[in-house]
């Protein structure tokens, strides 16, 4: 069976780019387990190394932006965007946390869309729910899980008080108006579900809508969004934003006019007998997380993140860090490096007012501190011959993850909705063939770190 008589084009499908590499992974994640060929980049490929996977279906660039100014993403993501569209793919993605970590100083959405419009045209589709993972979004409005209790996203206990980006509106085209100017519509699920989702998108995209969100509730509304989506396509890349659920939304449409089999391609995920993890969340989630996993085999070890104000003191507490670290495998436990257990340790107040008498830029410190943690992962696979690994964080993970000279992930084995075990690739052989999972803040079950390490 397929589309109207139309099998999906020969070629990569969904070319997308990551504001962070958590995020980057669930992606990559949902195309590769539903047997679609997918690799991740974590830089922005060269011509000659894209040309060795033209026949991928699906090729990301993992990136920085959520972290990062208007003026960095108006300097950085045109070229990206470029590079992008030279895939081929018809579907170009701009991937954004599913609970749309962004502001108008920082990870700004809206300044995102108004690049990417610009460079391909059209309207663009807004999918950032993704019921897998407990998101939802009704009439526009974005609610999540947090330890399987849904609330609204302005009242979400993490986000609601995230330290950079604190959402304080649910309503997605208000918080939206604050980014940009570009007009916000809605396709809600009600509509969608009584067969009218075709005249509102048209609707709204005659009265100037330059952006449209699709409500997702259920896998009806998720088909639905990916019909929109994938019937919208031109001769130009159809340019969309959104969390992985714009890979589940084109995936269960795929799926469901038979244009890919209904099965899954997931891999297994076997034990190891010692792993390292680094930690740059602060979120109640990870901080649970870090309390079993100590109670569970490994040996917590705090990072004093004050000392990223200044980078010689940093550069010591990474070797003392480092030193420890090795002890406690050898000791026969697993090091887990973090920053802070959670919002409330007293550790994130004393970090806060550090910076501020510091007078260094929280940009440059979180810089900092992700590379500290990654050049501590860095020297514990090389000295210790670790071949499984942790980075918990979305910025964290982007800034840590490069300091171990990786060039790719694929994807391997499912560990958490949104969390795959990927497969680095490297010119180093120390590093190449290197196991590892992106984890953000706010994912994983409360036995994470020790799953991670005991998966069968």
């Amino acid at each position: 069976m397929n589309e109207g008589g139309r099998p999906l084009p020969e070629g990569p499908l969904v070319a997308f780019y990551g504001d962070d590499f958590t995020g980057s992974s669930a992606a990559m994640e949902v195309l590769a387990f539903a047997g679609l060929q997918t690799i991740l980049f974590l830089a922005p490929p060269t011509s000659e190394r894209l040309a060795r996977f033209a026949h991928y279906r699906a090729i990301g660039i993992a990136g920085v932006a959520r972290s990062r100014p208007p003026a960095w993403m108006d300097e950085h993501l045109p070229p990206v965007f470029d590079t992008l569209a030279a895939i081929g793919a018809p579907v170009v993605h701009y991937k954004v946390c599913s609970t749309f970590d962004s502001a108008p100083h920082i990870g700004n959405i809206g300044r995102a869309a108004e690049i990417g419009q610009r460079r391909f045209g059209g309207w663009v589709p807004l999918v950032v729910s993704d019921p897998g993972m407990g998101r939802f979004q009704a009439f526009g409005h974005l609610f999540a899980h947090a330890q399987d209790v849904g609330y609204r996203l302005d009242r979400h206990p993490t986000m609601s008080v995230h330290p950079t980006t604190p959402m304080h509106e649910a309503d997605l085209g208000r918080h939206l108006a604050a980014q940009t100017d570009l007009r916000v519509g809605l396709v809600d699920f009600a509509t969608m579900k009584r067969g009218g989702a075709d005249a509102q998108l048209a609707q709204e995209i005659a009265q100037g809508a330059a952006i449209v969100s699709l409500d997702v509730l259920d896998l009806e509304t998720l088909r639905e969004a990916g019909r929109l989506i994938w019937t919208a396509r031109s001769a130009s890349p159809r340019f969309v934003i959104g969390s992985q659920g714009v890979e589940q939304a084109l995936v269960a449409h795929w799926r469901a006019t038979g244009l890919i089999p209904d099965t899954s391609a997931a891999g297994v995920c076997t034990k190891v007998d010692r792993i390292a993890a680094v930690s740059g969340s602060v979120s109640p989630i990870t901080a649970a997380q870090i309390r079993h996993a100590s109670a569970h085999g490994f040996e917590p070890i705090a990072l004093d993140a004050r000392l990223a104000t200044h980078e010689a003191p940093l550069a010591a507490e990474v070797q003392r860090i480092t030193q420890l670290a090795r002890e406690a495998i050898k000791g026969g436990r697993d090091p887990l490096v973090f920053t802070a257990s959670g919002p409330d340790d007293p550790r994130v107040l004393a970090f806060r007012e550090a910076v501020q008498a510091s007078g260094t830029p929280m940009a440059t410190v979180n810089d900092r501190l992700g590379a500290a943690l990654g050049n501590i992962l860095n020297a514990l696979v090389r000295q210790c011959d670790l071949r499984r690994v942790v980075i918990s964080g979305g910025d964290t993970s982007s800034h840590a993850a490069s300091r171990l000279g990786i060039d790719a992930l694929t994807a391997i084995a499912p560990l958490s909705p949104g969390v795959p075990l990927c497969r680095a690739h490297s010119p180093d052989p120390a590093i190449d063939g290197l196991e590892i999972a992106l984890k953000g803040g706010q994912t994983g079950a409360t036995d994470f770190f020790s799953a991670v390490r005991d998966k069968r």
